[in-house]
């Protein structure tokens, strides 16, 4: 029903439904006009019996409850009996504030959208919450609190997204880590009572805690139901997971420090965006959803978006050990294997000869660069490449012109000591003379040099922020707005010591994100495969390291190394001068490869492949009837042949040609090359390739007989 639940008769049992391309939402008005969500799951017929699908998922009273139960509803609220944790936590002055919300006059639920306005005039507060479901049949969801009063309202925590969930959704992955072993997957039982997580440090950190995925038990690669959720939010978040007699919910929301979020009458406070999806094909229809969500709602122009270049990082190659006769010959070795972009990284600006000084000081440094910038990136750019450089813009080094300026810029508590990290502090970007300071440092730089591609860096922890970490991240986001504005056709990756920040508001701003500092191609297996459940390859940097690699000492072979990176936005970040002469001819066939492939990678569905054998990572890109597949083995075989590699989701009545594109540099088995078998006989039985040895990897290429011709 589309009508307003406030107009006239309407607050009665009848409930409300929003609608995407499969996907069905249905609220349900309690007695004491609770929203509930009935209905949360695949596509229900325009004809669906509403009424009656309230009343058999209507929760019957039990014992022990009072005498008109609440539950978890989309906006749990204490003093009704709710015994769970509120959505919100208000205070005026040093007490804690009592509301009792319920449906106002505004409140509409139609379409693709839930507008729910809910109100208590004596305690002065109104909190309007909007669900809106875009690409991808992904849901964005984000809270309001006004002040409607007339004194000050403190606003110690609300949450983005109150979610009951099905009864199915008796699990969770979660995900942890830490600095260069990022996103380490987690499945459990929903423990009975309150879990979760949250972050301190000012940025999401490497735990990849506020991504989410409750789902039913045996949720696989291909089956299962399930619930994705993200909040996108660059700062501090707090996730709670709650499960008591009468089911599991789940809350999401920027995490605040008590006072923090001051109302004056009249104010109000917009939570960050929420987003969640509601899949019933398991982990790779997650991809297909936030995916496609990503590409269509949130990457800045994403269908205008040229190749992705690769890249040459000067970091595992020189490190600060760089001047610019250096970085030129570092240049001409790309240019030879066929990179398109060449990226100075730390150490190019003033004084940087380590990592203790200099960060504040965003000049070429003039003993390395004696005629400045622009004769590098004038050479780079008659190779054909262009350039790019790093910068850390939102740290000081106390070591620094700027730091001995200007000492009252970073974050700090007065009379206290000023602890470093990485030996730098924290600028309050909240200054308005701060973040004016760093946009006219950096859009000078742009300025007045041909710069592609800025690495931005975010190596430390906010600390102390005593409560600063909201506006620090409102700041970050305007001055990142102010100077993609001045600078539209500049490329930004987030990079925070790898993965210490990504999130949506971040990918709305940027171009790319650099999943780890490790680039291990064995640890990035891992660490890319459970990325790709939130993020599209193209936006994921996936890199060609050194061998031996220096975070783990493991040494691996070029056409393995060089594989994994190819399923990603590829690049090198070695000196290819320095490999061996066989080394360099692997290396620029792949990068070959991968601009012959890349329109594939970059635009089409990625998929998990599933393996019955330990130690085998499988991935396939599908689009337009040719896809792409990359099956690795990191370990030693449990015996002689491994068994026959799966391919599913290709269209089984369909015959697939199926070729080696790198068969040159690796073993493929005989025979197999260029022959034609239906969709239905890869995904059931599959093809037998040679896996038994570690750190092995075959690229397959297939492509659907009748686009092939």
């Amino acid at each position: 029903m589309a009508s307003d639940p406030t107009d006239g008769d309407a607050l009665d049992c009848y409930p409300y439904r929003i609608d995407g391309d499969a996907i069905t939402l249905v609220f349900g008005l309690h007695i004491d006009e609770s929203l509930y969500l009935r209905y949360i799951g695949g596509k229900l017929p325009d004809d669906e019996q509403l009424t009656a699908l309230d009343v058999v998922l209507q929760p019957r009273r039990h014992g022990s409850q009072p005498d008109v139960p609440r539950l978890a509803t989309v906006w749990p609220q204490a003093g009704r009996g709710y015994l769970g944790l509120p959505a919100m936590a208000l205070r005026r002055g040093d007490r804690l504030l009592a509301t009792d919300l319920t449906l106002a006059a505004g409140t509409l639920i139609a379409g693709r959208s839930a507008h729910l306005v809910l109100e208590d005039a004596g305690a002065g507060v109104r909190v309007t919450i909007d669900w809106r479901i875009g690409a991808g049949d992904v849901v964005r969801a984000r809270t309001v609190v006004e002040n409607i009063g007339d004194s000050a309202l403190a606003v110690d925590r609300v949450a983005s997204v109150a979610l009951p969930l099905p009864g199915w959704a008796s699990h969770a992955t979660r995900f942890h880590g830490r600095w260069a072993g990022e996103m380490q997957k987690a499945t459990a039982l929903i423990p009975y009572g309150r879990s979760g997580s949250e972050s301190r440090g000012g940025r999401p950190g490497f735990g990849g805690a506020n991504w989410l995925i409750a789902h039913e038990a045996g949720f696989g690669a291909d089956n299962g139901l399930g619930i994705a959720l993200h909040l996108a939010w660059s700062g501090d978040h707090e996730t709670v997971i709650e499960r008591d007699a009468d089911g599991a919910s789940v809350q999401i929301g920027a995490r605040l420090d008590p006072g923090e979020i001051m109302l004056a009458p009249g104010a109000s406070f917009t939570t960050p965006d929420a987003v969640f999806a509601v899949v019933g094909g398991g982990r790779n229809a997650v991809r297909r959803a936030l995916h496609a969500h990503l590409r269509a709602d949130v990457l800045p122009d994403r269908a205008s978006w040229p190749v992705r270049r690769v890249h040459l990082n000067s970091w595992e190659a020189v490190g600060f050990d760089m001047d610019d006769l250096r970085l030129a010959r570092l240049a001409d070795a790309g240019h030879l294997i066929g990179a398109e972009r060449f990226v100075v990284d730390d150490g190019w600006f003033t004084g940087r000869r380590d990592d203790t000084t200099s960060l504040g000081d965003w000049t070429a440094d003039p003993e390395r660069f004696p005629k400045g910038l622009d004769r590098l990136i004038d050479y780079v750019g008659e190779l054909g490449m262009d350039f790019g450089l790093w910068v850390e813009p939102e740290m000081v080094s106390p070591d620094s012109d700027l730091y001995r300026a200007h000492p009252d810029w970073c974050l700090h508590r007065p009379g206290f000591d000023r602890p470093t990290q990485r030996h730098q502090l924290v600028l309050d970007l909240a200054r308005p003379e701060v973040s004016e300071h760093l946009f006219g440092v950096l859009d000078k730089l742009l300025l007045a040099h041909r710069i592609a591609y800025l690495k931005w860096d975010h190596n430390r922890d906010l600390f102390p922020n005593d409560g600063a970490g909201h506006a620090q991240t409102l700041a970050l986001y305007a001055l990142i707005d102010r100077l993609r504005a001045a600078h539209p056709k500049v490329e930004i990756e987030s990079c925070a010591s790898g993965a210490g920040r990504i999130d949506y508001a971040m990918l709305s701003r940027c171009h790319r994100v650099w999943p780890s500092d490790n680039n291990d191609a064995i640890e990035r297996l891992r660490i890319n495969q459970a990325w790709s459940l939130f993020l599209p390859p193209e936006v994921m940097g996936n890199h060609v390291g050194p061998s031996p690699n220096p975070i783990t000492g493991r040494a691996l072979p070029m056409a393995f190394r060089a594989k994994v990176a190819m399923f990603g936005h590829m690049g090198v970040e070695a000196d290819p001068a320095a490999m061996s002469e066989d080394d360099r001819a692997v290396l620029a066939a792949h990068i070959a490869c991968y601009k012959h492939y890349r329109e594939l990678l970059h635009h089409g569905a990625v998929s998990e492949l599933m393996f019955d054998a330990p130690g085998l990572f499988g991935t396939m890109i599908e689009h337009k009837g040719r896809a792409l597949a990359l099956v690795a083995r990191t370990d030693m075989a449990d015996d002689y042949n491994a068994p026959p590699v799966r391919i599913p989701g290709l269209q089984p009545d369909m015959r697939y040609i199926i070729t080696f594109p790198l068969a040159d540099f690796d073993d493929p088995p005989n025979g197999v090359g260029n022959r034609a078998l239906s969709g239905r006989m890869l995904g059931e039985t599959g093809l037998v390739l040679p896996l038994s040895r570690p750190a092995t990897a075959h690229l397959l290429y297939l492509e659907r007989m009748d686009v092939a011709g």
